[in-house]
This record gives structure tokens, sequence and C-alpha cells, in this order.
């Protein structure tokens, strides 16, 4: 029996969420991500949470989880609830893996990249009977629930190998931090989401996270990929390549540039008024299905702060 998650929200509402990782300042491939989602759950009439994947703290820079509320706000996107910090959830994340252990469901791996790579890249549940000690060595989930495909909102229909469908994945690393694909399920069945709306460089893992909702028995959301901001094809806009941080203090020009991104340009006589304004607007125009469908979407930046969208890539 695993724990009891929060069932305080209403059953059947919509519940969406952003995700940042606070590890730098906003970018503009980011605002993409929380603009779509925001846009998708106030035209449902839904609720749209924030969420602070902070579990990764080697990563995460101090003040970054402040400065990304801030500039949220700048730009009118002002969430429900209480924002949830993921390094405040630990008891939560293991209560649930002391409960998958207990189910004889986890076990311990001692396999480096280095060897993975040697041995092809792909994790081969070479572990899986080896029957080590926790001490110094990953926690890793036995697959029950291999998913080999599943259906994307905007992508369509998406394919695994088998390989990738049947690897028994990390769930709680050898530094002894609770694994993304662990913490972002828990969380997601704790916060009774509805709907995910993120960018496609989540695309592939999303089929790890449909397979371990069935094993703790929770409801997978429905989930819609956008198209990703790259710099060149297969180079995506993250904090990682140092994507430059958008402006809070004149958030018109970037919200204008990112409606463009998702197939809705501003008026021109627009683009001038008040953030409220201007996202009014596009409630009024969007629609999740008139998304662009392709995987990335080339940008280029220019010095007048200008964004252009080219080399359509699928």
């Amino acid at each position: 029996m695993l724990p009891q998650f929060n069932s305080d929200y209403l059953s059947g509402s919509y519940r969406g969420r952003f995700a940042p990782s606070p590890s730098g300042a906003l970018h503009f491939g980011s605002l993409i991500a929380a603009l779509a989602s925001y846009l998708d759950a106030k035209v449902n009439q839904g609720q749209w949470l924030v969420r602070m994947e902070d579990i990764d703290t080697p990563r995460v820079v101090a003040g970054a989880a402040d400065d990304i509320l801030r500039t949220l706000e700048a730009y009118g996107l002002h969430w429900d609830g209480e924002v949830v910090y993921q390094s405040q959830r630990h008891d939560l994340y293991q209560d649930v893996l002391a409960q998958l252990s207990k189910a004889d469901l986890t076990y311990p791996c001692s396999c480096t990249r280095k060897a993975l790579k040697q041995r092809g890249g792909t994790y081969d549940n070479h572990c899986r009977t080896r029957q080590l000690t926790t001490e110094g060595n990953a926690l890793r989930l036995i697959q029950t629930q291999p998913v080999y495909a599943f259906t994307d909102l905007l992508q369509g229909e998406v394919k695994l190998n088998a390989a990738q469908a049947e690897e028994d994945y990390i769930v709680k690393r050898r530094d002894g931090l609770f694994a993304y694909q662990l913490v972002v399920v828990v969380d997601d069945i704790d916060q009774q989401i509805t709907r995910v709306v993120r960018g496609a460089d989540l695309l592939e893992p999303t089929a790890r996270q449909i397979g371990l909702f069935r094993q703790l028995s929770g409801a997978a959301p429905d989930y819609a990929h956008v198209s990703l901001a790259v710099a060149q094809p297969g180079f995506k806009l993250s904090k990682q390549n140092h994507a430059p941080a958008i402006d809070n203090t004149r958030p018109q020009p970037a919200l204008c540039a990112a409606l463009g991104f998702l197939g809705l340009p501003v008026p021109a006589e627009l683009q001038q008024d008040s953030v409220a304004q201007i996202l009014r607007w596009a409630q009024q125009h969007f629609s999740l299905q008139a998304l662009p469908r392709h995987r990335e979407i080339q940008v280029s930046l220019h010095q007048d702060g200008h964004y252009d969208f080219t080399g359509l890539t699928a």
C-alpha cells in the first residue's frame, strides 16, 4: 500500500503546472513553456500551479527561485495557491521510495556512466540480480509497467524501442539525491495535475513517467509538448548554454515574441499595451490544438531585442 496522496482538490477539475529549475534566471525558452501552460489552464478555467524543481541541489543558484517568481509576476503569469519546493518534500519522496523497496521493486546499482557507455549507452538491468548493498550505490526501480508508445496532444504518437521502455531507471542517485523521474511523478500525483504542457525536450522521458504513474496507481495527466526553442538544430535555449535572461523591466517585447513563437502574433496596435491587456487578448485567441507541432523551432535574437523564428525542424 503506497502512501496516501493529497485529496483536497476537486476531482475532475483542470490543474496545470509550471515547474522551473532554479539554476538560473528565466530565459526565452522557459517563457514559452510557462506561457503555453498558463494560457491552456486559463482557457480551460483551470488552476495553474508553480513548483520549484530544486531537488538537484548542486545545480541550484542562490536567489534564482525568487528571481523566477518575480519574473513570472512581471509577465503577468500569476499562479494559484502556494509555490511548492521539492527540496521541502523529502519525507514524501522517501516514504514512496520505502514502499517501493518494501515491495521489492528497487535494487542498488553500481554502474557508472562510463560503464554504460562501454555497453552501448543504455542500461541493460545489469545489477538487478547482483544483490549489492545500498551504500555508495544508486537505487534503480524495476520496470514493471513499460510504455512502448503514448499519444501526445501536440506531437501525436510517440514510440520508444524496447531497450528504452524496459530499462530499470534510477530513482535515487549515488550521492543520496532523489532522481527527477521519481519526484516529478510523486508531485504530479500529490497535486493532482491533470495536464502537463511543457517543452518537447521532455517528450521521451514522458513514457517512463507514465509507467511510474501506473506503478504508483496514480492517474497520469494528459501531456502536450510544445515546440522547443533552439539556437540551432539540436541545441536548445537553456541556462546550461547561457541563454540570456528575459527582461523584467520591459516585458512586452519578449511576451509578444513568445506569443508569436506559439503561433499567436500580437497585433502591432496591442504590442505597447499593458501585460494584462496582451494576456487578455492571448486568452481570447489561444487554442492548444493550433500550436505549432514541430519538435524544434530555431530562434535568433537580434541586438535590438527582436526575435526571428526560422529553420523549422520536424
